[in-house]
């Protein structure tokens, strides 16, 4: 169970598909998903509103704890980021309907895992040369012994019972090359004699061990071969099956096949593999006032999240179509969502309740089911899961600001994308933050980090020890990226925020292990 996590089972996907309502004024939109982006801030203007006033409502803003990183100053207000749906809203619902709508951020995830798993299974048989980054979708077993015969472990000489020994020619490579890998099974050996060998030759019957030719010392003369270390009967011989018998199981199904999976499958006899279809995304960007390329003006922003959300959802393991620019077209939308035959659908923006957000209202026309609308955690509260009617493809629509898009893709789309590529889980971990971090009152709240190696030292010794902790980085606001840019994780912060030394939980980011442990200019 995830740390911190209530034992209480969060309800069935089954239980959680309420119908979106077909009215734009619906339940959902006057319990506080109006608010837009502008809500991720507590007090303060609303971001990218046009009035530019305090917000009308006592939502979480007025719990007084506060709701934004003190990184967050004036000239850095969320609404002046790269992303979009800044300024679409059209009010904010009271603080109570809003939390009572949205669904706690691990109860949210763990049903888009179990929406993930619980789909159709689906498999198919690749060439060996095709399948790297793909899911084993079956155990794998051996096919055969590893070794499937007893090989010598070095170059040397093949001995049988005790020295000196005779030296002989061998078979498989006659003269003085002695047995060689790859030839037909030699002659046995007779007591007394040795004979060279090579790393991988099938090693003759009746022979006790192979001596490293470092460790040996040929008499020409006499014709006669001495060891110059103790024999031991066995040294430097792979037996047969020493790795595996045929019929072992390997690997478990869920498996990444990764370069090291691919050799050991050819070493075990695979032509193939059986393995999980890469779940297949479309991604659907929305919003008028976006740029695909210059510098912003006259009101237009540079679309961040059409190159950005593509490469994340395949370092996740997606197969992921090029993103159609719909802008705020709601025919458009829903041409796509009822057209789409992919496993899943990614929106950016839209996800609101102001003039042009278009996603609910599209969903409630065409049927779909909404299995998570809204959740608990800052940035990226706005988001939601549905499943288009028909057995459709699932659909995430991500909010508009980068950041909390981020936040989106993290908490809904990954563990769906694990469930429906046939993936295990990640196990969670915590980590010691190094700083105090700000929480928000009721929600939990996402921080990108990075991970940071602290040497100890020992008292009178002056050796060290690596104790690794994490640092919140600063640029967190949601229209912000550079504060992600630079981190290799997510803090999972409860609600109400922690102090330094704290363990907190971390979701890595599909790249972490790449990210090197040094000091940044965001720390």
């Amino acid at each position: 169970m995830v740390a911190g996590q209530s034992s209480r089972e969060p309800r069935s996907v089954a239980q959680s598909q309420p119908r979106v309502g077909a009215s734009a004024q619906s339940p959902r939109q006057s319990a506080g998903h109006s608010s837009g982006q502008s809500s991720e801030h507590g007090p303060g203007p609303s971001a990218g509103s046009s009035g530019g006033g305090p917000h009308q409502s006592s939502g979480h803003s007025a719990a007084p704890s506060p709701v934004h990183s003190p990184d967050q100053k004036p000239g850095n207000s969320p609404g002046n980021g790269s992303g979009h749906d800044s300024g679409r809203s059209s009010g904010q619902a009271p603080a109570r309907d809003r939390r009572r709508q949205a669904t706690a951020w691990r109860e949210a995830r763990a049903l888009a895992a179990r929406a993930g798993r619980g789909a159709a299974p689906r498999t198919q048989r690749l060439p060996l040369d095709r399948t790297l980054g793909h899911v084993l979708a079956e155990p794998l077993a051996a096919l055969t012994d590893l070794p499937s015969f007893d090989t010598s472990a070095m170059d040397g000489w093949v001995v049988a019972g005790p020295g000196p020994w005779v030296l002989g020619k061998g078979e498989g490579g006659s003269g003085e090359l002695g047995i060689l890998a790859g030839h037909s099974t030699p002659v046995p050996l007779p007591d007394g004699d040795g004979v060279r060998i090579a790393t991988g030759a099938r090693i003759p019957a009746n022979a006790t061990a192979v001596i490293r030719s470092e460790h040996a010392h040929v008499d020409e003369a006499k014709g006669l071969l001495h060891a110059q270390r103790q024999v031991v009967p066995g040294q430097d011989i792979r037996p047969r099956g020493q790795e595996c018998r045929s019929g072992d199981q390997l690997l478990p199904a869920g498996t990444l096949v990764t370069p090291a999976v691919l050799g050991l499958s050819a070493a075990a006899g695979y032509d193939e593999l059986v393995t999980v279809p890469r779940p297949r995304v479309d991604v659907l960007v929305l919003g008028d006032e976006l740029l695909t390329a210059g510098l912003p003006h006259d009101g237009l922003i540079r679309d961040a999240l059409g190159p950005m959300i593509g490469p994340w959802l395949r370092a996740l393991g997606a197969e992921v179509s090029a993103p159609r620019r719909l802008g705020d077209d709601a025919e458009a939308l829903q041409h796509a969502l009822t057209t789409s035959d992919a496993d899943l659908v990614i929106t950016t923006g839209g996800t609101a309740a102001g003039p042009v957000d278009h996603v609910h209202p599209v969903l409630a026309k065409i049927g779909a089911g909404l299995l998570v609308d809204g959740v608990a955690v800052r940035p990226g509260h706005p988001m939601l899961l549905a499943r288009l009617p028909s057995g459709g493809p699932y659909l995430v629509g991500l909010p508009g600001n980068p950041l909390a898009a981020v936040s989106g893709l993290l908490t809904l789309a990954e563990p769906l994308l694990r469930g429906l590529g046939g993936r295990a889980p990640e196990e969670p971990y915590r980590v010691v933050v190094r700083d105090e971090v700000h929480g928000h009152p009721h929600d939990t709240r996402l921080v990108p980090v990075v991970h940071r190696i602290r040497s100890t030292e020992r008292a009178g010794s002056g050796a060290g020890t690596g104790v690794v902790h994490v640092v919140p980085l600063h640029y967190n606001g949601p229209a912000m990226l550079r504060g992600i840019a630079a981190a290799d994780g997510l803090a999972v912060v409860p609600p109400g925020g922690v102090r330094s030394g704290t363990e907190v939980e971390i979701l890595d980011l599909p790249w972490a292990s790449a990210t090197p442990w040094t000091e940044g200019c965001f720390t």
